[in-house]
């Protein structure tokens, strides 16, 4: 089993990469997270790997960062939720506001990603809810509830100008964290900022 991948950055597409690893291009399935950080061709790259085998394919899914390995790992897990499912899911919400949504059962945040329903979605809260990464239950145990109507409100409005969700809520989150007493045209112009780097 292939688990982790260091090489180059041969091509790069939404939720496709191809990595060079001493003239053997692998292709890797990732979230839209891993790529919007993975850089651009010809970069080095360092991918966490889930080979997924199937009588008919085997394939690589990649993340940046252990975290998402984890959490794709148990969600796959669940009844209903293929690879490419997991993928979608991570790929329209940060896995911290996965995991808040997971352990408050809130079945209206999880159907907002595209390709969960209702059914899905209390599935989720009710096989996850006690299987997630330990630190992570940590860190989210010491997260505030930051901002909620202000975040709700920014975050809306970001989404309404067409900004991808995940990189709309890791620019409100991180403003309210630095600024938690801030208005909204004060969180939204900041995290446009942000947006714009």
């Amino acid at each position: 089993m292939i688990a982790h991948l260091r090489g180059r950055l041969l091509a790069k597409q939404p939720n496709r990469l191809v990595v060079d690893v001493q003239g053997i291009g692998y292709e890797v399935h990732v979230p839209l997270s891993t790529f919007y950080e993975a850089g651009e061709a010809g970069e080095e790259i360092v991918l966490h790997v889930h080979t997924h085998v199937r009588e008919d394919a085997l394939a690589l899914f990649g993340f940046l960062t252990l975290l998402e390995l984890q959490i794709f790992e148990r969600l796959i897990a669940v009844s209903g939720i293929g690879p490419r499912l997991a993928l979608a899911v991570l790929s329209g919400i940060e896995p911290e506001n996965l995991v808040t949504a997971i352990r408050r059962g809130d079945v209206a945040r999880l159907t907002a990603i595209p390709g969960i329903g209702k059914k899905t979605a209390e599935r989720m809260g009710l096989e996850l809810k006690d299987r997630l990464p330990a630190t992570l239950m940590a860190d989210d145990a010491r997260q505030p509830a930051a901002g909620g109507v202000l975040r709700h409100d920014v975050l809306s409005a970001l989404l309404n100008l067409g900004y991808h969700r995940p990189l709309a809520e890791r620019a409100v989150d991180g403003v309210i964290r630095e600024d938690e007493e801030g208005s909204f045209e004060h969180v939204l112009r900041h995290a446009l900022r942000e947006l714009a780097k």
